[in-house]
């Protein structure tokens, strides 16, 4: 069955296709090699058709949360680029979008703890993801702001374990809503 990894193969040309592959570290070991056998030999071997080659080799840009590390192979054949966290004014502008009826303040205090939160030793520093369900759990609730008792009530929709939450809370629920 022609998957996007097959067309982006076959590409005519002139320009490359281009491959996105979300959430490589998700993959099993088995489609990694497949990706390799692409960036490396400019191929991929399909057992039932055989071996195809590209005319034009696709570009690939892959993407990780480093849930598990990648084959050195696979690294060695990658450019490298760091996305830090949008800034406050942006995760507003998103999370606005994303939770209509959420209001600004609502949004920026929400953006602003968690720009304080990721500033601890977490085991997983809060995204925008994060942000948004935060956001919309104060929402749901019918909390018009971020402070200490909606943090408490509400700290496990932006916050995933439980040892995170302990050191939010050891660090001040007060701290963390900027009260």
């Amino acid at each position: 069955m022609e998957r996007p990894l097959l067309r982006a193969v076959e590409h005519p040309g002139p320009l490359p296709a281009v491959l996105l592959i979300d959430e490589i570290d998700r993959a099993d070991e088995h489609f990694e090699a497949f990706l390799l056998e692409l960036l490396a030999e400019r191929a991929i071997t399909v057992p039932e058709i055989g071996t195809i080659v590209a005319a034009v080799p696709p570009v690939a840009i892959l993407t990780s949360n480093r849930t598990r590390d990648l084959h050195d192979a696979l690294k060695r054949r990658c450019l490298y680029h760091w996305i830090d966290h949008p800034d406050m004014a942006r995760v507003v502008a998103i999370v606005r979008e994303r939770v209509p009826g959420a209001t600004e303040a609502l949004a920026t205090q929400a953006s602003a703890a968690t720009g304080r939160l990721r500033t601890l030793d977490l085991q997983k520093a809060p995204g925008t993801a994060e942000v948004i369900d935060w956001v919309q759990a104060l929402h749901v609730l019918g909390l018009p702001r971020l402070d200490v008792s909606a943090a408490a009530s509400t700290l496990g929709s932006v916050l995933k374990y439980r040892e995170d939450r302990d050191i939010a809370v050891g660090a001040g629920l007060a701290w963390v809503v900027g009260d």
